[in-house]
Formats: structure tokens, C-alpha cells, sequence
């Protein structure tokens, strides 16, 4: 479980993810870009939940094109 706490993280991928295959992703922000990307945004417990959710990224063959972290008015 995620709180105030955890640090806000935007993950970027080329293509457009069906939410079904996103549900390791449950209470994230998602959008879909115009220019093809997806955008998640979130937060993350530590750095462990963090690798998990970019190995889910990684087994579904999507590129990754940007992981960040910052506050509430850096990202999206």
C-alpha cells in the first residue's frame, strides 16, 4: 500500500497499453498521448516494488523510454 510517503514516479513506454494489461499498475494515473506513448504515474513503496513494476514492463515487451521521479508538480 502506497501513502504520501512514497515517492511519486512517471514511467513512459512507447505504445498504447490496454488497461488490462496494466493492473499491477491499480490506483496509478494512466494516460495515452497522441504521439503513441503511455504514461503512468505513481507511487512506489521502495525500490524493489519499483524493479517489479519495470520487470512487469519488461516481460510484456514494451519500450521503455523514461522512468522519473519527483513531487507532485514535476510530473505529467
Amino acid at each position: 500500500m502506497t501513502d504520501e510517503r512514497h515517492p511519486i514516479y512517471e514511467i513512459r513506454v512507447r505504445g498504447y497499453l490496454r488497461p488490462e494489461r496494466l493492473r499491477h499498475f491499480d490506483g496509478w494515473e494512466i494516460t495515452w498521448q497522441p504521439n503513441g506513448e503511455t504514461v503512468l504515474v505513481g507511487r512506489v513503496r521502495d525500490q524493489s516494488a519499483l524493479f517489479g513494476l519495470l520487470n512487469w514492463l519488461y516481460a510484456l515487451g514494451v519500450e521503455l523510454l523514461l522512468v522519473r521521479c519527483g513531487g507532485d508538480e514535476e510530473l505529467g
